[in-house]
């Protein structure tokens, strides 16, 4: 899943980004409250991290323009403030979660994939698909009853698959929610992780439609 973090404490930022990359998150950063509005109403994100208290605009600015705009991606609220007046504002504004500085990383990770279970078609916890089971919340796989072990890119490819069984996903549909927007690298890298999903989850599990994509159907 793409997610953006908007925090002008950039030791902060890059730590965040960081660990959930390590987590199998695509993580894109901007440091001011302009530069995030711009990118999250341009980018398809599936949660934004946004501090309240950013240069240029501040985090309920932010929020609240995003949520004018008719944009609902799920926001995550961070900000070194403490009180109830606070959160509610932030949540008042749109926000879906709310977190004060300092606050614990492990903490930071469950709210996050706390709100991308809650979003939208596709939000169940566990994607089954055949006998595939892709569990979002501990990121674990199994096929047929066997556990099957996962990088965190391959389970993000995979997660990508799953959310849309059936359906031919693109090559840039992938790119562009599991790996970051600076990705300038190889496009053919998702062959790679889908080459190795393969070995891993068997050879029928992933079709390629030539010149289209991928389609993740387990007739199994």
């Amino acid at each position: 899943m793409r997610l953006l973090i908007v925090e002008d404490e950039r030791r902060l930022a890059l730590s965040l980004a960081k660990g959930l990359a390590a987590e199998g998150f695509a993580v894109d950063v901007v440091h001011d409250g302009t530069s995030g509005l711009h990118r999250a109403g341009e980018g398809a994100y599936d949660l934004v991290v946004l501090d309240i208290m950013l240069p240029g605009m501040n985090g309920y600015a932010v929020c609240a323009a995003l949520r004018a705009a008719g944009n609902e991606v799920p926001i995550l609220m961070l900000t070194a403030k403490d009180g109830e007046y606070d959160e509610a504002e932030g949540l008042d504004t749109g926000a879906d979660d709310y977190l004060t500085k300092p606050f614990s990383y492990v903490v930071l990770l469950a709210r996050v994939r706390a709100l991308l279970r809650r979003r939208g078609p596709g939000a169940s916890p566990v994607l089954r698909v055949g006998a595939l089971s892709v569990d979002r919340g501990t990121r674990r796989v199994s096929r047929s009853g066997v556990d099957v072990t996962l990088t965190a890119r391959e389970f993000s490819v995979l997660e990508q698959l799953a959310l849309r069984a059936g359906e031919v996903v693109s090559k840039a549909d992938v790119l562009e929610h599991v790996w970051d927007f600076a990705y300038e690298g190889d496009p053919n890298i998702v062959e790679v992780y889908v080459s190795a999903l393969r070995r891993k989850l068997g050879p029928d599990l992933i079709e390629t439609v030539r010149g289209a994509g991928y389609r993740l159907v387990d007739r199994g």
